[in-house]
C-alpha cells in the first residue's frame, strides 16, 4: 500500500515528525519533489535532527529510503548528511537514488545567490539552496540526470555546451567570475564517485515492491500553498508539492496512492515572502513563535525566523483539497495551551465581500481575516494518550477546526517526541 504525506499549508506543519512516526509501519520511504531547500525536524531517541535530503525514514534499521527522481538532488548535502547522523550513533540507512533525479550544480546555486542580490527589496525570499535555477534549467532541457555522470565523453561535451550559456548570464546580467568546463568536470567526478553505490532504477525497484504488497510512504516537502500551479504564485516552489506528483517524482501508477496524510498545524507559520492572511505580529507573534514547534518556530534549513499566524481555514481546506486529503493529521496542538482564548481565521473578506474560497495571488493580497474567537482550554496536554482524556475546549477546538475544513482529523499530535500522539 502506497500512503502520502503531504502538507497543506505553507510548508512547516511538522511533517517529519508525522512521516517518522507513520515509518514504523512502512518498508520504503520515498522522497519525490524539492531539494534541500527545506528541512524536517525530528526528535527520537538519537537526539533531535534537521534533514534536507534524506528521507525521515532513515531512523528505522528496517526501511529502505529512496531519493526519488522527482528530487533537486545536492549530492555533497546528501552525503554530509548521511555522515551527521551515522557520526551521532544512527545505523547507516538503506539508501537508493534514483538513476533519473537531476543534480543541482554548483552554479545553481550561485545563480540562486546572485539573483535574489539583483532582485534586492523585490526577491523571492529564496533560501539560496539553487532550487529555481535548477528546475529552470531542468524544464529547459540543459540539466543533468544521474545518469550521464556514468558517460563522462557525453558529459564533457555537455558541459561545454550548456557552459557557454551560463557564462554569458554571469558576464553581462551578473558581472561575476566565469564557469570552466574543466574545474566543473571534475567536481561531477567527485559526485560520481559519492554517489555510485547508491544508484539504481528505483522506479523499477518500487514497481516490484508494489507487486510484493510492501508498504511504500511517498514523503513531500512543504505544502499546497507552495505548489507552482495551485499555491500564491509567484512566491512558490519550483517543484510540485502535492501527493499527486508523488506518482511522478517516484515513478509509479498514480492509482496506488490510497492513502493522502495532510499535515496541519493547530496554528498558521511560514517561512518567506508571500499572502498570510492571518499574520499576527508584534508581541503576540513573539510568544507563539518563541512557545512553538520543539524550540521554538525558525527554518529547519534557514533558521529564519517564522512568520506566524492564527488557524486559517479558508487556506487549510483549500489545500486540504488540493491534495486529496484522506486524512487529517493535527500538529503541535499543545502549543496553545497557554491562551484564555483562541482566535481562528474562518473566512475572507475581499472587496467587501466574505469567502470561505481560497482565491488566486491578486485577490489574496487584498483579503481581511474574518476572525471567530473560541474558548482556550489553559493547561499542558502533553502525555495524554487518549483523545478523550483531552479537555473539552481543547476537543472543541479540533472538532471546529474538523468541521470547517470538511476532512476527518485522524491524528493529533501534542507534543515534539514520537509518542506524543492520539488517533482518533
Amino acid at each position: 500500500m502506497v500512503k502520502a504525506v503531504v502538507g497543506a499549508n505553507w510548508g512547516d506543519e511538522g511533517k517529519g515528525k508525522i512521516t517518522d512516526t507513520l515509518s514504523k509501519e512502512a518498508d520504503i520511504i520515498v522522497r519525490f519533489q524539492g531539494g534541500a531547500n527545506a528541512g524536517h525536524t525530528i526528535v527520537n531517541d538519537y537526539g533531535k535532527f534537521a534533514l534536507h535530503t534524506l528521507p525521515s525514514g532513515v531512523f528505522y534499521d528496517h526501511t529502505t529510503s529512496i531519493i526519488g527522481n522527482g528530487v533537486a538532488l545536492n549530492i555533497p548535502v546528501l552525503f554530509k548528511e548521511i555522515k551527521d547522523i551515522v557520526d551521532r550513533g544512527v545505523p547507516m540507512p538503506k539508501i537508493l537514488v534514483s538513476d533519473r533525479a537531476q543534480i543541482v550544480m554548483p552554479y545553481h546555486i550561485l545563480f540562486d545567490e546572485y539573483e535574489e542580490e539583483r532582485l534586492a527589496g523585490k526577491s523571492f525570499g529564496s533560501t539560496k539552496s539553487g532550487i529555481a535555477p535548477f528546475y529552470s534549467d531542468k524544464y529547459a532541457k540543459i540539466g543533468f540526470q544521474v545518469a550521464e555522470l556514468f558517460d563522462p565523453e557525453g558529459l564533457k561535451e555537455k558541459l561545454e555546451r550548456v557552459i557557454v550559456k551560463k557564462n554569458i548570464l554571469l558576464e553581462h546580467l551578473y558581472h561575476k567570475p566565469l564557469l570552466k568546463v574543466d574545474e566543473l568536470f571534475d567536481t561531477m567526478m567527485e559526485y560520481k564517485k559519492m554517489v555510485e553505490t547508491y544508484v539504481c532504477d528505483t522506479s523499477a525497484f518500487l514497481y516490484q515492491a508494489i507487486k510484493d504488497g510492501k508498504n511504500i510512504l511517498l514523503e513531500g516537502q512543504l505544502g499546497s500553498l507552495k505548489d507552482p500551479d495551485h499555491g500564491i504564485y509567484p512566491m512558490v516552489t519550483s517543484s510540485s508539492t502535492l501527493a499527486a506528483y508523488g506518482a511522478i517524482g517516484a515513478g509509479i501508477p498514480p492509482y496506488e496512492i490510497k492513502k493522502i496524510i495532510t499535515v496541519v498545524k493547530a496554528y498558521s507559520s511560514a517561512v518567506g515572502a508571500g499572502a498570510f492572511v492571518s499574520e499576527i505580529f508584534g508581541d503576540e507573534a513573539d510568544e507563539l513563535r518563541k512557545r512553538g514547534g520543539d524550540g521554538g518556530e525558525y527554518g529547519a534549513t534557514t533558521g529564519r525566523p517564522r512568520r506566524m499566524g492564527w488557524f486559517d481555514c479558508v487556506a487549510t481546506k483549500y489545500g486540504c483539497r488540493i491534495q486529496g486529503t484522506t486524512d487529517v493529521a493535527f500538529t503541535v496542538l499543545d502549543v496553545l495551551g497557554y491562551l484564555d482564548e483562541i482566535p481562528v481565521c474562518v473566512g475572507y473578506e475581499i472587496d467587501g465581500v466574505e469567502t470561505t474560497d481560497f482565491p488566486t495571488t491578486a485577490k489574496l493580497e487584498k483579503a481581511k481575516p474574518v476572525i471567530k474567537v473560541l474558548p482556550g482550554w489553559k493547561t499542558d496536554i502533553r502525555g495524554i494518550k487518549r483523545y478523550e482524556e483531552l479537555p473539552e475546549n481543547c476537543r472543541k477546538y479540533i472538532e471546529f477546526v474538523e468541521e470547517q475544513i470538511g476532512f476527518p482529523i485522524t491524528m493529533v499530535s501534542n507534543g515534539p517526541g514520537r509518542e506524543d500522539i492520539i488517533y482518533r
